[in-house]
């Protein structure tokens, strides 16, 4: 009797009549392969004007605009949003460019690259050049910001050094120094050493109720680690200072981290006394110090006297959720692309 066809389902690999498999059949490249490759690429393209343009346009607006006045925390949380997701823009262009021949997503690439390192030697030339550029801003941004960090700390700490010997300590307010010095000066200097110093012309050109506004507005400074937050950004600036949205970054922030302590200070004390305070301390502080009133003081003294209306409740919580956004964003596009 002859037998009749076989009817079972060809199983890939399988080498008919042996039951024996074989090497797997690759995909073969055509019209998806090159069209998973474009889609990856346009992603990588949609991450450096990204970059770029909170680099650079988005900086220079949010600097020049006025609302941040009003709402001085949630402007500087879209400021470290525009920091913190332009970096992983810049860089995530070039690793997704880069590796975009090895898969059709980056987990995908990135898990061919960990399973054969030499895997990246076939991408071309072009995505060699975007990695290599990736890489390489990464490496620039994170040696600037140890620079940075590690030029500031020391500085602050030849400082500290310094009113160890030259300042004495106030018995009256704990953590507080007095310079033995004419100029009315006030600052701090933060840290783990962390400093309150005020000079003797301070104490006799201020009243009682003014030297308690500033020792309220470099508390505030203090308490609120505003170090941290403006350090990231004397990094930015420097890293390329030919990007003037970059710089005039550092500058805006600088500026709303005064001003969040002028509000801070204000909750506590009399806004004359605060104003008047600033106004006669208005000398400058030393580089290594926070809290140099010479920051747009005019339009604080401003501000402090005739406080603009806060901004509504909806946009209050529309730029928070605007930062949270944009912070996201760019890892969401890694992920996807």
């Amino acid at each position: 009797m002859r037998p009749g066809p076989d009817t079972r389902r060809a199983v890939p690999g399988l080498i008919p009549g042996t039951g024996e498999t074989g090497p797997t059949p690759r995909r073969p490249a055509g019209p998806s392969a090159v069209w998973d490759d474009r889609v990856v690429e346009v992603a990588a393209l949609g991450l450096l004007v990204l970059g770029v343009a909170l680099a650079e346009p988005v900086s220079r607006a949010l600097a020049a605009a006025r609302w941040p006045a009003r709402d001085p925390v949630g402007a500087l949380l879209v400021w470290q949003a525009v920091g913190l997701a332009g970096g992983l823009a810049l860089v995530g262009a070039g690793a997704v460019y880069g590796l975009a021949p090895l898969g059709p997503d980056l987990t995908t690439a990135l898990a061919a690259l960990v399973a054969r390192p030499a895997a990246v030697l076939t991408v071309g030339a072009d995505h060699l050049l975007g990695l290599a550029l990736g890489a390489g801003l990464a490496s620039w941004l994170l040696a600037v910001m140890a620079a940075t960090t590690t030029r500031t700390l020391r500085a602050r700490r030849r400082h500290c050094d310094l009113l160890d010997v030259l300042a004495t300590p106030w018995p009256a307010v704990p953590g507080a120094h007095v310079l033995d010095h004419a100029a009315p000066v006030a600052y701090c200097l933060p840290g783990r050493r962390a400093r309150l110093v005020l000079s003797v012309g301070t104490l006799e050109a201020l009243d009682p109720g003014q030297v308690v506004a500033v020792l309220a507005h470099e508390r505030a400074h203090l308490r609120e680690r505003h170090d941290l937050v403006v350090l990231p950004f004397v990094a930015w600036g420097a890293t390329a200072p030919f990007v003037q949205g970059m710089v005039r970054a550092q500058v805006a922030v600088a500026a709303l981290i005064e001003m969040r302590a002028d509000d801070v200070a204000a909750a506590h004390t009399r806004p004359a006394e605060l104003a008047c305070a600033l106004r006669t301390v208005g000398g400058a502080a030393p580089a290594a110090a926070l809290g140099s009133f010479v920051t747009a003081l005019d339009r604080r003294l401003a501000r402090i006297t005739a406080p603009p209306a806060p901004l509504p409740a909806p946009v209050w919580a529309l730029v928070r959720l605007a930062a949270a956004a944009l912070v996201a964003l760019p890892p969401v596009a890694l992920l996807v692309s």
